[in-house]
C-alpha cells in the first residue's frame, strides 16, 4: 500500500509543497505557479473547510499532478480525502484507528511519527514510509540518522522546519525519499504571490536537476 511513495520521484521532484487554502479556487494559481517552476506535487491540507473541494478541483484541473491530502486527523477525513481524488493521505500523527482504516480500505497512508514507538506501530501494519513531524523539533537530521540503524528499510518525508536553506541536506540522507514544506508557496499579507512562488519552485528544480 506504499507504492505511491516508492515512485514519487519518477512523477515529480522529491519536494511536497504543503498548502492551505481559504477558498478551493485558490489552488489553481498555486498549482500553476509551482508547475511552472517544475514542482508537480500538491499536499492540500484539511486545515480549512475548503481543503476537500480544493483536492477535487486540483484532481480535475491537473490530472498528472501528485495530489495528496494533508493534516488528516480522523477516519472520516481519511475516507473523504480519497473520495475527493487524493493519491494518498498524509497525517500529522499516527493512531491505530487511522492505520486500521487505511489498511482495511487499501488507502495509501503517510503517517506522521515523532518517536520510534510510533514508527513501530506503523511497521506492525506493514507501512514502510512515514512523515517525520515536526522534523526539526524532534531532532531533524540527527533523528533521521539515529532511526536509520534500527529501521534500515524505512523511508521518511521530513516536514516541519524545512526551508530553502536546509532541505537539500535532508534529501542527501539515504532514508529520506522526499521532503515537505511551504517555503515555495509564497504569500504576502495573506495573498498568494505567483511570481515569487514560481521563482522558489524553479530554484528547487535547479538545485535538484529538474526542468
Amino acid at each position: 500500500m506504499n507504492t505511491p511513495f516508492a515512485d514519487i520521484s519518477d512523477r515529480t521532484l522529491p519536494v511536497l509543497p504543503v498548502i492551505q487554502v481559504a477558498r478551493a479556487d485558490e489552488i489553481v494559481p498555486i498549482a500553476e505557479a509551482l508547475a511552472e517552476g517544475g514542482i508537480n506535487a500538491l499536499e492540500i491540507t484539511l486545515r480549512t473547510d475548503a481543503g476537500l473541494d480544493a483536492i477535487r478541483l486540483a484532481r480535475q484541473r491537473f490530472p498528472d499532478a501528485v495530489v495528496c491530502a494533508g493534516t488528516v486527523t480522523n477516519t472520516e477525513q481519511l475516507r473523504a480525502a480519497m473520495d475527493a481524488g487524493a493519491d494518498f493521505v498524509v497525517t500529522p500523527g499516527i493512531t491505530e484507528a487511522l492505520v486500521k482504516a487505511a489498511v482495511d480500505h487499501n488507502i495509501p497512508l503517510l503517517p506522521g511519527i515523532a518517536t520510534p514507538s510510533e514508527l513501530m506501530l506503523g511497521l506492525d501494519a506493514g507501512l514502510r514510509h512515514f512523515k517525520l513531524f515536526p522534523a526539526q523539533v524532534v531532532g531533524g537530521m540527527a533523528m533521521l540518522k539515529s532511526l536509520a540503524g534500527p529501521f534500515p528499510d524505512v523511508q521518511f518525508c521530513p516536514t516541519g522546519g524545512l526551508n530553502a536553506d536546509n532541505y537539500r541536506d535532508f534529501l542527501a540522507l539515504p532514508n529520506v525519499f522526499c521532503v515537505g514544506g511551504s517555503w515555495m508557496v509564497v504569500k504576502a499579507n495573506g495573498e498568494f504571490q505567483a511570481e515569487a512562488s514560481a521563482k522558489a519552485a524553479r530554484a528547487v528544480a535547479a538545485d535538484l536537476g529538474g526542468s
